[in-house]
């Protein structure tokens, strides 16, 4: 039974389905205007806690799971925001590394929701709070009143313009940057980097991954501008070495003060490695450039938990789900895929949001993929048709490789039966392509997954930075008219 027009939301359900109906995160509104508004007649409660800051192109999420869980371990109440969800709207706000509960989501959108009512009325920049604003604000809230010591931050899109921006990291982590949402941030890497260059703040802390010559001569110069200390992958810290073990690698990392040998990381691939080095340096920093006790550190990494990357969630054959969404995760997928599990043969099930570089990420996945079939994502208008993505494939692939299977279920009985068909080896398949796509994968295979919240499809998210380039179908309106190119705040 539908609401009454106009009620108020009364069930977790009701008040998901009613945030998600408002301005998605795939349209982008560039003003912090309204985020400020609503800060403001909430006390301010970004500024109620220490914040480590995260943004770049790949690695986000993974990278804030990280430098969260190390905090914890050192006695810290941390707070955790990141975006988007893979299963529940829930998992956005963490804290001491908990989701918050249905209840509690709930008490905090009617503690806010007439403040909220209150900016939307002013309509700042001819635009009501979008979801990701609210969504934002609601973590501040939820994490002073907890209250935590230290609140992990993930960007949603770019930097400057991001609705998280309102908070002033203690630290800002950089993350590789490479092309990706060219339409909003800019054409070219210096653009995407002078975007996300702007989370780092006067006095700050930068911890940067290795970017490119570009991308790193942009963010060195912010720093110069403001002030910023910054330390460097490969000068400051990095990783020393690793090797593959049982559920993910051991690391040696470059700490503060020295090696760090032994770590054992539960995930896969020389990318995640790179993501544990920035972390820790993160944590160092934060805790004013002093040295983690190595057993802090082996224990906060040992505990971390990041699904949707490289996780396996079925065997016999096995099945990886993994969030991969441009070319550049690709690589990094594949490079992981061949190292850690080298089945044979692969298998994939993909799935893409339309206005992503289809073909870039797919020819990526031909040189380690034996054949893949293509789907569709169920739950938002937003992805490629399978026939529209099955024919791009053909062309990358081949036909003869290609199979397509509109429907998710049927797509994995097709590729376990593709993989245990082909005789002696190691099968395997993997989901790939879309988070929104890993999250219907995980409520299919996972048993304790909790069911997606369904939401109209046009307000689905895909990934940890994702936005859409083209959405004029979505009631008629170009999502870009009227607002500042080259900038987003989601």
């Amino acid at each position: 039974m539908s609401m009454p027009q106009n009620a108020a939301p009364q069930t977790h359900a009701e008040i998901v389905a009613a945030l998600t109906r408002r301005w998605p995160e795939h349209r982008v509104a560039p003003s912090l205007g309204r985020v400020q508004a609503l800060t403001g007649l909430l006390g301010d409660p970004q500024h109620a806690f220490r914040v480590i800051h995260v943004t770049g192109t790949n690695g986000k999420g993974s990278t804030t799971a990280m430098i969260e869980s190390l905090l914890r371990a050192t006695g810290l109440r941390t707070g955790r925001f990141t975006s988007p969800h893979v299963t529940a709207v829930n998992e956005r706000i963490a804290i001491d590394g908990e989701a918050i509960s249905d209840e509690r989501f709930d008490a905090v959108w009617r503690e806010i929701e007439p403040l909220v009512a209150l900016v939307d009325e002013q309509l700042l920049d001819g635009v009501p709070m979008t979801f990701f604003e609210i969504i934002t604000c609601m973590a501040f809230a939820a994490f002073a009143d907890a209250p935590v010591d230290v609140a992990v931050i993930e960007v949603g899109l770019g930097g400057t313009w991001d609705a998280t921006n309102v908070a002033d990291g203690d630290v800002a982590v950089i993350t590789p940057i490479d092309l990706d949402h060219t339409r909003l941030l800019g054409e070219t890497v210096t653009e995407i980097a002078t975007e996300k260059a702007g989370i780092i703040k006067p006095g700050a802390q930068a911890i940067l991954a290795g970017q490119s010559p570009d991308a790193a001569a942009v963010l060195l110069a912010r720093c110069a501008e403001v002030g910023a200390l910054a330390q460097r992958e490969g000068l400051d810290f990095g990783v020393l070495g690793r090797q593959l073990a049982v559920g993910g690698q051991v690391v040696r990392l470059n700490g503060a003060e020295g090696p760090v040998d032994d770590v054992f990381l539960p995930l896969h691939g020389a990318h995640q490695a790179a993501n544990a080095a920035q972390a820790l340096a993160a944590v160092e920093a934060f805790l004013g450039l002093k040295a983690v006790n190595p057993d802090v550190v082996r224990e906060g990494f040992a505990q971390v938990v990041v699904p949707g990357r490289l996780e396996v969630v079925r065997r016999g054959p096995a099945v990886v789900l993994d969030a991969a969404h441009n070319p550049h995760g690709a690589r990094a997928t594949a490079a992981a895929l061949t190292e850690a599990f080298g089945f044979n043969p692969l298998v994939g099930v993909i799935a893409v949001m339309a206005d992503k570089d289809v073909r870039g990420l797919l020819e990526v996945f031909e040189e380690v993929m034996n054949e893949v079939v293509v789907t569709t994502v169920a739950s938002t208008s937003r992805g490629m048709p399978a026939d529209e993505l099955g024919e791009v494939a053909a062309e990358v692939f081949g036909a003869e490789r290609v199979t397509v299977a509109p429907r998710l279920d049927d797509a994995l009985e097709v590729a376990l039966g593709r993989a245990e068909g082909e005789g002696a080896g190691t099968p395997g398949v993997v989901v790939t392509g879309s988070v929104v796509l890993v999250g219907e994968a995980r409520a299919l295979l996972v048993t304790d997954a909790p069911p997606t919240v369904p939401t109209p499809a046009s307000d689905l998210d895909d990934d940890w930075d994702d936005t859409a380039e083209d959405d004029e179908d979505d009631e008629g309106v170009d999502p870009y008219d009227g607002f500042l190119p080259g900038a987003g705040s989601r």
